[in-house]
């Protein structure tokens, strides 16, 4: 949500508050306000548990990742697809690197706290011939003989 938003809906149910039920209701609404603060500090801080218990930069599939990825989404809804923190690659522009066991790396570049753009770098290790090889033995039907 808006940071704007949540404000001016706080703000909001604190004078509603007043105004309908007087100080017990600027109490309660107070209470709701400061609970739904704790509800979010409780999501960051499980969220940053989860990041700080695997190795940095690494995730499971880069592939998932990147097919996941969308302009515009902010680091907290980030760091639950990754279950780790990105290594960081440079810093003009912001941009964190993670890499799968099969050596492919997202690098997501940030800006202000939200993915900007990303690529998908695959290792130059493997030849094209490799490559087409493995694809041709994985399509090739199976014999019954």
């Amino acid at each position: 949500m808006n940071t704007w938003i949540g404000g001016a809906l706080a703000v909001a149910a604190l004078f509603s508050g007043g105004f309908l039920y007087g100080w017990k209701g600027v109490i309660l609404a107070l209470t709701v306000v400061v609970f739904w603060l704790l509800l979010q500090f409780v999501k960051l801080m499980r969220i940053m548990r989860m990041a700080s218990e695997a190795p940095v930069g690494h995730l499971d599939s880069a592939v998932m990742l990147n097919a996941k990825l969308q302009p515009g989404m902010k680091l907290i809804d980030l760091l639950p697809l990754t279950r780790s923190l990105g290594r960081k690659l440079s810093d003009a522009p912001e941009t964190y690197g993670w890499i799968d066991p099969g050596g492919i790396q997202v690098e997501v570049v940030m800006n202000a706290g939200k993915v900007q753009s990303w690529q998908m770098v695959r290792p130059s290790t493997f030849s094209d011939a490799e490559t087409e090889a493995n694809t041709e033995t994985m399509t090739r039907p199976i014999d019954t003989a």
